[in-house]
This record gives structure tokens, sequence and C-alpha cells, in this order.
């Protein structure tokens, strides 16, 4: 009896120190699970900024699509957004059809607002 307890012992402390030496699965997998998120939300960062990017090109290049039908109507006053813009166009040197295209206002309503502004500088 003394000789299997012994025996059982030596097994016992034998396999405890395998498990010291053996390589833990569960460590493994939880590096391959942070390393995949960490690869993921760079991902999604970068899709986020092309995104961003792609939001900004459409939103200067949607003026002058969406609204050619609308053009020759006439319009209640214009906001301070769309002066801004067409100030800021035509202070970059864009001649006044390009303006023209790249905002919803007609060319006598681009040329009111230069106007106006050019009054009130001097």
């Amino acid at each position: 009896m003394g000789a299997v307890f012994i025996g059982l012992l030596v097994v016992a402390i034998v396999l405890l120190s395998l498990s010291f030496f053996s390589k833990d699965r569960v460590t493994k997998l939880e590096e391959d699970l942070e390393q995949l998120s960490l690869t993921y939300m760079q991902d999604v960062y970068q899709l986020k900024r092309k995104m961003n990017v792609l939001e900004e090109e459409l939103l200067i290049q949607e003026p002058s699509t969406s609204v050619q039908p609308a053009r020759h109507q006439k319009k209640g006053p214009v906001n301070q957004i769309l002066k801004s813009q067409v100030i800021s166009l035509y202070n970059q040197g864009l001649s006044l059809q390009q303006i023209e295209k790249q905002s919803t206002l007609s060319q006598d309503e681009i040329i009111e607002i230069i106007e106006d502004v050019r009054g009130k500088d001097y």
C-alpha cells in the first residue's frame, strides 16, 4: 500500500511539473483574440477616415450636380453660408461660371453678392 501511495505521489509531482512547462493554450488564444481585435479596430478606423473623405468630396461636388433644374427659379434671400462660399470662391480667383457650377446660385445672384461685399469693403 505504501508503494502505491509513493507511486501516485511521484506521478502527481511529475504531472504538476509538466504543467508548468507546457504551453498555455488559453493564453495563446487570448493573445490571438487581442491581436484580431486590434486589427479589426484599425480597419474600422481606416474605413471611417475614408468615409469622411468621400463624404467631404461628395459635399463639395453635390451642389453642382443636384440642383441644376432649380437655378432658373427666383429664390428668396441667400443665406450666409452660400454668401461665404461665393466670396471664398471669388477670392480664390474662380470665374462666375465656375462659381455658378459649384453653388446653387445664378450668375446674377453671384454678382449681387460680390458687389454687396465690395460695397461694404469700401
